[in-house]
């Protein structure tokens, strides 16, 4: 089966990357797989509190990823995978990608700030001529319904 695969981060420009992923799996076919990303930046503690940290991260991501798959089973019947990574974002998405050889198209929200995209959706466009798959950029400020006419 074929998955798109979305990147969950405390952006807003998430969540308009998650519908879009869902709606698009839930009208061909396929599969959401949400990728979170721990930064290492985030465990530079002694190794006790990095542990502690960690956990916390991951019970955080856990509890954010819940929200978005329940909204996906209830309104488009699609069952979300969570994986979860720790490293530097733009490394651990191409390796994601990699290793799984059903993901087919990354969807990636674009922030709606003066300063660009975001950095995320900046270094993927970057190594874009060199990956597997298609990137789809989902604009931030594009309304719901237009998510849902498009998709």
């Amino acid at each position: 089966m074929r998955k798109f695969l979305v990147v969950l981060d405390d952006s807003r420009e998430c969540l308009n990357a998650m519908r879009f992923a869902a709606l698009r799996a839930a009208h061909t076919g396929a599969g959401v797989q949400i990728l979170s990303v721990i930064p290492p930046e985030e465990f530079q503690h002694w190794i006790g509190v990095a542990d502690i940290m960690r956990q916390e991260a991951r019970e955080r991501i856990v509890a954010h990823f819940e929200v978005f798959a329940k909204w996906m089973r209830d309104r488009q019947g699609i069952e979300p995978e969570l994986v979860i990574r720790e490293g530097e974002p733009v490394n651990e998405i191409l390796d994601q990608i990699r290793e799984d050889a059903q993901i087919g198209v990354l969807v990636l929200g674009a922030g709606t700030d003066k300063s660009g995209p975001g950095p995320l959706v900046t270094q993927m466009t970057r190594n874009s001529g060199t990956l597997p798959i298609p990137i789809t950029i989902v604009p931030g400020e594009m309304s719901k319904e237009r998510l849902e006419a498009i998709t």
